[in-house]
């Protein structure tokens, strides 16, 4: 059976095209898989489990089509989407997962992030990750009304794209060192994570014995997907197709 990751798919009203080729995704390839694993930014926002938004809750009635189906799914925080909880596994019969989370794929180890945390040039970013993801300010954040919090979440994403502007790109981008030290720590050979959506295989040396680095890209243009399967791993784009003429 085959494994799936995919990550940074960044779901929003405002982008159907990348809501609709998911949602035949998850109808079509991830049908047929073992498990899906969703590696962060599943959605551009999510205030909170109570989040009524009508676009929303047609991904979370998708996902648990799949789930209802058999294939087992499992979603991680992103820094889009870190305020996924209980209700949002309620909806979709996912399970949210810890950021980083080890995986046994045939004989070997894996390793699977997000990524974000590993971008630690940007020290403007880790300094707000670490304020946001503190459950004191969850939850008072969560105490606000709904629609409060989908005006701070709107300011924020503003104030996201200026970051973005501003900051060199090559500080927005996972430190090797960081990278090194996590799977040095976790045992492994093999890192997954997004976040960056650089779509890449990066093969490099860690303590004198090979070592690999697989990126997932962001859906916005098109998607993209890693495949387990017959004990191999393949990084897979995921080409768009466009609408056929009237």
């Amino acid at each position: 059976m085959t494994t799936l990751f995919v990550s940074d798919l960044h779901l929003d009203a405002a982008e159907p095209a990348a809501g609709e080729q998911f949602t035949e995704f998850l109808r079509t390839r991830a049908a047929a898989a073992e498990a899906v694993y969703i590696l962060g930014d599943l959605f551009e926002v999510w205030v909170g489990d109570d989040d009524d938004d009508p676009y929303r809750d047609e991904v979370c009635a998708a996902l648990a089509a799949l789930t209802r189906s058999g294939v087992a799914c499992y979603v991680m925080h992103g820094n889009r989407d870190f305020l996924l909880q209980s209700g949002f596994t309620r909806r979709t019969g996912a399970s949210v997962i810890d950021d980083p989370t080890l995986l046994q794929l045939g004989g070997e180890r894996v390793l699977l992030t997000h990524g974000d945390a590993l971008c630690t040039g940007d020290h403007a970013y880790q300094h707000l990750r670490s304020v946001v993801r503190a459950p004191r300010w969850q939850r008072r954040f969560l105490g606000l009304p709904l629609p409060t919090r989908r005006l701070l979440a709107a300011q924020a994403r503003a104030g996201s794209r200026r970051h973005t502007q501003r900051v060199a790109e090559d500080i927005m981008d996972v430190d090797p060192t960081a990278v090194s030290a996590v799977m040095r720590a976790c045992g492994v050979r093999t890192l997954i994570h997004g976040h960056t959506h650089r779509l890449a295989v990066h093969e490099f040396l860690l303590d004198g014995l090979p070592a690999r680095r697989i990126v997932l890209g962001a859906w916005h243009e098109s998607g993209s997907c890693v495949s387990f399967e017959a004990d191999e791993l393949r990084l897979e784009p995921l080409p768009r197709t466009a609408p056929a003429a009237v």
